[in-house]
C-alpha cells in the first residue's frame, strides 16, 4: 500500500477566501437565517430537564466527586458490587 499526499489550498481553487465563523453568524443574523440558532422552546426544555438536578445538588451537597482521568467515584463501584457486577475499565 502506498501513501498518497493530498494537498488542498482554498485560494488555489476559489477567488473568495473562506469566511470566519463570526462572519457567517453575523450574515445569518442580517439575512434572517435561523438554521444555526436554537429555538427558544428548545432552550427552555433543556433547562427544564436539567434544573431538577441542579436544585437537588444545591439542597444535598453529597455529589460524588472524583479527579479528572479517574474511572469514577468509589460509590459507583459500590453500587454495582452490591449486585455482583463491575464497571469495565476505561484504559
Amino acid at each position: 500500500m502506498a501513501n498518497i499526499e493530498l494537498g488542498f489550498a482554498y485560494k488555489d481553487f476559489f477567488e473568495m477566501q473562506p469566511s470566519t465563523g463570526y462572519e457567517t453568524l453575523i450574515y445569518d443574523c442580517l439575512t434572517g437565517d435561523q438554521t444555526l440558532f436554537q429555538r427558544a422552546d428548545n432552550i427552555e426544555n433543556g433547562w427544564r430537564a436539567v434544573q431538577p438536578f441542579l436544585d437537588a445538588w444545591q439542597q444535598d451537597a453529597s455529589v460524588q466527586r472524583y479527579a479528572a482521568g479517574e474511572d469514577g467515584p468509589k460509590a459507583a463501584d459500590d453500587l454495582l458490587t452490591r449486585d455482583g457486577r463491575v464497571w469495565h475499565g476505561l484504559g
